[in-house]
């Protein structure tokens, strides 16, 4: 398809948004970094500290910034493997609190060609498909803080589609 994303460009791109997404005020405010971005956009890891600005009343790493930090990542990574014939919003979400994040935490991304491969199948004949993929948040030692399920919503562009 004629979307199809040129890799030296997806790499700058990972840079820029890497840099763009650490200085965005509300991952600033939440303690959030961008530490990697692939410059093919199948990985991403994210970190947050623990700080009096994101703790809850129990000393605790703050729900809402536990989410915030998985929130976009999925979509942009498969809107930058996809391509622009591709329409990629995100479409629900839950998380499942397993322990208390009591120091920084991690979530580390992944997506795979097997999984654009299903996207690109799934789509081909313009329907939608709602892929439902998982992050696991982590503290420092490994230990599960947190689950997220992320679906979300892709289907070819109208114009694009048989």
């Amino acid at each position: 398809m004629s979307g199809a994303p040129d890799p030296r460009a997806l790499a700058r791109k990972a840079r820029f948004l890497r840099w763009a997404l650490n200085l965005y005020p509300p991952y600033l405010g939440a303690g959030i970094r961008v530490r990697q971005i692939s410059a093919d956009f199948r990985s991403v890891r994210v970190k947050m500290g623990l700080s009096w600005y994101n703790r809850n009343y129990v000393r605790t790493q703050f729900g809402g910034s536990l989410y915030s930090m998985t929130d976009p990542f999925f979509m942009l990574m498969l809107m930058e493997n996809l391509g622009r014939d591709y329409i990629v919003w995100d479409k629900a979400a839950s998380i499942d609190f397993v322990a208390p994040g009591k120091g920084p935490v991690y979530a580390d991304f992944q997506i795979d060609e097997a999984l654009l491969e299903t996207v690109r199948a799934r789509t081909a004949g313009g329907e939608k498909y709602l892929p439902e993929l998982l992050v696991e948040v982590r503290d420092g030692a490994g230990g599960l803080v947190a689950t997220v399920h992320k679906t979300l919503y892709v289907r070819l562009k109208p114009q694009v589609r048989n």
